[in-house]
């Protein structure tokens, strides 16, 4: 897919959380909440992952060199899996040191009404970050699930701003409620419980990320539809058949597939030669990210392994 649609997507975020998490600090500094700090840190690590995620957009662009042969289209899961480290780092582990602090030793809110009213408002920037990045990856996601894009995308940026907008939402809810319980019963420990929770949620996110990126960033494979696609158009014509195929995103928009195909016996070097750049670019046409292909000529044979 083209990055367009990802930038926007991280241009909306960056732009609602850095607005969101300096409204959030100056809440926490009228009111002492210690979920308007988890909310305030949180928001500032995700406005910084924002930057990280445009960075490796990049970076990404950077020509092939002779030490790097294939490009820098890693970058952008590089970039992403920081992302995720960072948000258990800055966000799960604070949010959870601040919260088991304020439990064991809760203090009383001063102006509580500003953190709701800053909450609310928060909310609504949040809710329109997240709608951008969900009118983008409808754009891509086909008829999968939600929880099957984030899983099967290719592309780091979108899952990685879904799951961020999503958290921060949830993560405003819980912080609204540790806020509104703390004011109907005068408990501060509320306040506490609210980030606490805000802890796990980012955590459990965040998790979820780091092995999404790192399963990336190690290198995926085609999806099934596309190596479904690849093997159609590979074994027709003169192709009498695929021996082994093996395949690897380079970076979200370049597909790598290496094959060993047989082809017919007895054709001439003119025709085996012609046979190949046909294959090339019937898969080209079906799968436009299969930009690097690598098709080696051979006959069939049984006791030919396909490893």
């Amino acid at each position: 897919m083209s990055a367009g649609g990802s930038t926007r997507a991280i241009l909306a975020a960056l732009a609602a959380n850095a607005g969101i998490a300096a409204a959030k600090f100056v809440g926490f500094l009228i009111t002492g909440s210690s979920s308007m700090l988890a909310e305030s840190v949180h928001s500032l690590a995700d406005t910084s992952n924002q930057g990280l995620l445009l960075l490796g957009q990049k970076t990404s662009q950077r020509r092939a060199t002779s030490d790097h042969p294939f490009g820098y289209g890693r970058d952008r899961y590089f970039y992403s899996f920081v992302v995720a480290l960072m948000l258990f780092t800055l966000g799960s582990v604070f949010a959870l040191y601040e919260g088991i602090h304020k439990v064991g030793h809760p203090e009383p809110l001063e102006s509580p009404w500003i953190a709701i009213g800053i909450l609310i408002v928060a909310v609504g920037l949040e809710g329109y970050s997240f709608f951008t990045a969900i009118q983008e990856s409808r754009k891509i996601k086909g008829d999968v699930s939600w929880w099957g894009f984030i899983r099967q995308s290719r592309s780091p940026e979108l899952p990685v701003v879904l799951l961020e907008d999503a958290g921060a939402l949830l993560g405003l809810v819980l912080a609204l409620l540790g806020v509104s319980l703390t004011v109907a019963t005068g408990d501060p420990v509320w306040d506490g419980v609210g980030t606490l929770c805000i802890g796990v949620l980012l955590g459990v996110i965040a998790i979820i990320l780091i092995i999404e990126m790192k399963s990336l960033l190690i290198g995926e494979g085609a999806t099934p539809a596309e190596l479904a696609k690849i093997e159609d158009e590979l074994a027709t014509g003169k192709v009498e058949r695929i021996i082994h195929l093996r395949t690897q995103y380079l970076g979200p928009e370049e597909l790598l597939v290496a094959a060993k195909i047989a082809l017919r016996a007895g054709l001439p070097m003119e025709d085996v030669a012609q046979a190949i750049d046909d294959a090339e670019a019937r898969v080209r046409a079906a799968v436009p990210a299969a930009r690097l292909i690598y098709l080696e000529p051979d006959l069939y044979r049984e006791s030919v392994r396909t490893n």
